[in-house]
């Protein structure tokens, strides 16, 4: 049995050398060491000696098993260290070697220049206010004085959802629920999607932006107005930009406007990008009407207030001359590359 037991831990000894893998060494210990594995059969045999040879038998082949245990952990760390090594070569990089060049996306156009605008108006001391996209008839019509006969109530301009709700087709609404819960004064811009029921085409999008202003307080007057957008006008197309205000209408405002800004281009002597106008419109104001602050709870005769609102597309298609609108929304890379 001494002879079995030294034949065995030779034939181990070369058995664990030999494996090359963890598996293998596991095969291994389930075969040497295992309920039927050689040595624990050694041990049941150990019964039929004699009083005087089973301590040495037993002190042997515990000698063996550990041993095989030992040889096994032994074995183990080295096919690891192998396996470690061997992945570590294959996954070796060459620091010298130039890198991969990695596309780095930009801003939008749109969003780039909505922050900027967003900036120059929180720097004048205005909040950026937001609403709901669907929108009650009431705040997007009637609060703002559009009567029930409007043409802009047409199926053919709004998307309406049914009789009462509809896609908002300007960020007035939001104007309309500040003034309902806060208490003048009030000074806030509400950027914004809105929807119009339009064909899509170089200049018109059934989507698209715009961020209106609102300052309601006691002694607000169109002078207020006028000083407001040529501040703004000045940051955002520069110091030397030449402003006019022609007489408009429209139902919410009374008086009205329309604001122009001399043309960057010909600097107001007629060329392609203005139509030969010299001059580029570039959004609506005047003098929130008296009604609409009623339909708020807003006394008018205590307080006056003022409402712009331009089209973040069209300012930023005049700014970079873009003709097509479409371009913003095809996220063409070439396109946004060039901002």
């Amino acid at each position: 049995m001494k002879q079995e037991l030294e034949a065995i831990r030779r034939k181990a000894e070369q058995d664990l050398n030999a494996a090359e893998s963890q598996q293998a060494l596991e095969a291994l210990r389930v075969q040497y060491l295992g309920k039927k594995g050689e040595v624990t059969a050694i041990l049941k045999k150990m019964g039929g000696l004699s009083p005087e040879e089973r301590p040495v038998i037993g002190q042997l082949a515990n000698e063996v098993r550990s041993f095989i245990e030992q040889d096994l952990v032994k074995r183990a760390a080295e096919l690891k260290d192998a396996e470690l090594k061997k992945r570590l070569e294959a996954e070796k990089i060459d620091v010298t070697m130039p890198g991969k060049y990695h596309e780095i996306g930009r801003q939008h156009p749109l969003s780039a220049v909505l922050e900027e605008i967003k900036e120059i108006f929180v720097g004048m001391g205005f909040d950026i206010v937001e609403g709901p996209e669907v929108e009650y008839d009431y705040y997007n019509f009637e609060a703002l004085n559009i009567p029930k006969d409007h043409p802009a109530r047409d199926t053919q301009d709004t998307f309406y959802i049914n009789d009462n709700i509809v896609l908002r087709t300007q960020t007035s609404p939001v104007q309309v629920r500040v003034m309902e819960k806060q208490k003048p004064p009030i000074r806030v811009i509400s950027p914004g999607r809105v929807y119009r029921s339009d064909a899509l085409d170089a200049t018109h999008s059934p989507l698209f932006h715009q961020i209106e202003g609102l300052v309601v307080d006691k002694g607000i007057s169109f002078a207020d107005l006028k000083g407001t957008l040529e501040t703004f006008i000045k940051r955002l197309y520069g110091e030397d930009s030449v402003v006019r205000f022609r007489p408009h209408h429209f139902p919410f405002t009374e008086p009205s406007a329309e604001v122009d800004v001399q043309c960057f281009n010909c600097h107001g002597e007629g060329c392609r990008l203005c139509k030969g106008e010299g001059w580029i419109e570039i959004l609506g104001c005047g003098m929130v009407h008296p009604k609409v602050l009623s339909n708020c709870g807003i006394d008018p005769e205590v307080y006056s207030g003022f409402a712009l609102g331009m089209g973040l597309e069209r300012v930023v298609m005049r700014r970079y001359a873009i003709d097509d609108i479409r371009l913003f929304y095809e996220n063409d890379v070439r396109f946004l590359k060039q901002f």
